[in-house]
C-alpha cells in the first residue's frame, strides 16, 4: 500500500473487516512502537512484525515471522509499506534526487519504493501464501476535511478512494533483481493511477489501467456490536470508577483519578502524534550521509 495519510493504515482496515479478514491483519512496524501500553501491547500480542530498520537483523525476523504467520489456518493479511515513511515534499525531493542518481524512476506522487522489506518477505511466501494485493489509497485535496485521526476522533466523516488488485504469487518474478524492478513498475503505476485521479476523479481515465466495476462496501452490524460490547464491559466500569475517586472526598483518591484521567490523555495525544505526516520516519538518511562522507 502507498503511504501518503494519517489515516491510510485505518482505511486499509476498514477495508479489510468489510472482507472479513480484519481479526488476522498485520502489518510491519518500528520495534518501539511494541513498548506503547494498549496500542503496541495490542499489536504485539496479535502478532505484528516489528523491525529494527537493520536489514541484517530484519531479514531474520521477516523470515521468521512470515513462516509462522503463514501457518496459521486462517487467511492472513500482512500489510507492507514500501515507502517506508509517510510522503512529505522534503522526502519526495530525497527520492527524486536518489532516482536520478541512479537512473530509476522518478515519481510525483510517491516515494521510490525500498525494495529490500519486499524482496526479503517474498521467500517464506512461496508455496503457503497464496497473492498479494496491489493496494492504492487517495483523498481528494479538495476534501473539506483533511484526513487526520484528530477529525476522526472529533466525528469528522472523510471518504477514502481505494483500488485493490489481486496479484497471484506466481506471477511475481523469483530473482531478487526482477523482484525490485517489479515492485518500482507497481509505484510506476500507482503513480500515473493518482494522477488521473487528481486530474479526472477516476483511477483509470488517464493512466492507462483498464478499468474495473465499483465493489459496494456495506455495512456490517457486527462491528458496532463489538464496540458496543467493550464499551459497556470495560469503558463504563472503568468511568464509574473514576467518578467515585474523583467525588469520593478524600484529596489522595482525588489525585489518583486525576492522575488517571491525565496518564489517559497523555497515551491519547501521544498515540495521535505517531500518525502524524511530520512525524514519520526519515527517508534517504543513509544516502546523504553516505555523500557526506564522499565529500
Amino acid at each position: 500500500m502507498n503511504h501518503s495519510y494519517e489515516t491510510d493504515w485505518l482505511m486499509g482496515w476498514m477495508a479489510c473487516e468489510k472482507m472479513g479478514v480484519l481479526g488476522n491483519c498485520k502489518a510491519y512496524a518500528k520495534k518501539v512502537i511494541q513498548y506503547i501500553p494498549v496500542l503496541g501491547w495490542g499489536w504485539k500480542f496479535s502478532e505484528f512484525v516489528f523491525l529494527e530498520r537493520s536489514y541484517e537483523k530484519d531479514k531474520e525476523v521477516i523470515d521468521q515471522q512470515i513462516r509462522k504467520l503463514a501457518d496459521h489456518p486462517d487467511p492472513m493479511w500482512l500489510l507492507l509499506f514500501p515507502e517506508g515513511t509517510r510522503f512529505t515534499p522534503k522526502k519526495h525531493q530525497i527520492s527524486l534526487d536518489f532516482a536520478n542518481k541512479n537512473n530509476l524512476p522518478q515519481l510525483k506522487h510517491h516515494l521510490l519504493p525500498r525494495t529490500k522489506g519486499f524482496v526479503a518477505s517474498l521467500p517464506p511466501m512461496r508455496g503457503k501464501v497464496p497473492a498479494i494485493y496491489d493496494t492504492l489509497i487517495v483523498f481528494k485535496d479538495d476534501d473539506p476535511v483533511e484526513p487526520t485521526m484528530t477529525n476522526l476522533l472529533f466525528g469528522k466523516q472523510i471518504t477514502a478512494h481505494m483500488y485493490i488488485k489481486r496479484v497471484p504469487l506466481e506471477e511475481v518474478p523469483d530473482t531478487e533483481a526482477e523482484q525490485e524492478q517489479y515492485l518500482r513498475e507497481l509505484f510506476v503505476r500507482k503513480d500515473k493511477m493518482k494522477e488521473s485521479f487528481i486530474q479526472t476523479g477516476d483511477f483509470f481515465k488517464n493512466s492507462g489501467v483498464t478499468p474495473v466495476e465499483p465493489w459496494p462496501a456495506h455495512r456490517r452490524l457486527w462491528p458496532i456490536l463489538n464496540v458496543i460490547f467493550w464499551m459497556v464491559s470495560i469503558l463504563v466500569p472503568l468511568l464509574c470508577y473514576l467518578v467515585k475517586l474523583l467525588f469520593s472526598g478524600h484529596l489522595t483518591y482525588f489525585i489518583i483519578g486525576a492522575g488517571l484521567i491525565f496518564a489517559f490523555y497523555m497515551l491519547l495525544q501521544r498515540t495521535i502524534a505517531m500518525s502524524e505526516t511530520k512525524h514519520g520516519s526519515s527517508y534517504g538518511a543513509k544516502v546523504e550521509d553516505k555523500s557526506k562522507k564522499s565529500k
